[in-house]
């Protein structure tokens, strides 16, 4: 809940994963929490009348119903969606797998993100060059 919260779940805080590059178990989204949770907003008419996406959806449902465990950031790929870039930090590692992106553009890090978020409340180690991308 911490990722998707300030304020112990009072509000939103507008985090989120990006949804253009999902892999899930469908039996989450076919599951009587998330079936529950979405039936709900359906009946808000939030999709409709306040154009709400999937991204964040599916996010708030993660943090929600899943445990931490099952969450996990393919920190090793290489996306791009509109303006927002994510490429592996180390330069060894795009070297030896042939990445084409730049890291200079890598939004993981940058104050719009919330990925430094997202690394402490799931208790991962930033990448050692994370503070050059900031």
């Amino acid at each position: 809940m911490d990722f998707i919260s300030d304020d112990k779940g009072e509000t939103y805080n507008l985090c989120h994963f990006w949804s253009n590059f999902e892999i899930a178990n469908l039996n989450f989204w076919r599951g009587e929490a998330y079936r529950k949770y979405f039936d709900y907003l359906d009946q808000t008419g939030g999709f409709f009348y306040e154009r709400w996406g999937d991204a964040p959806i599916h996010s708030i449902a993660a943090a929600l119903f899943l445990p931490k465990d099952k969450i996990h950031y393919f920190d090793d790929v290489g996306y791009k969606h509109s303006v927002y870039t994510q490429c592996p930090l180390n330069p060894q590692f795009r070297y030896e797998h042939k990445c084409h992106c730049n890291p200079d553009n890598d939004f993981t890090f940058r104050g719009y993100s919330c990925g430094k978020k997202y690394f402490e409340k799931m208790g991962l180690q930033k990448p050692k060059e994370w503070e050059k991308y900031q």
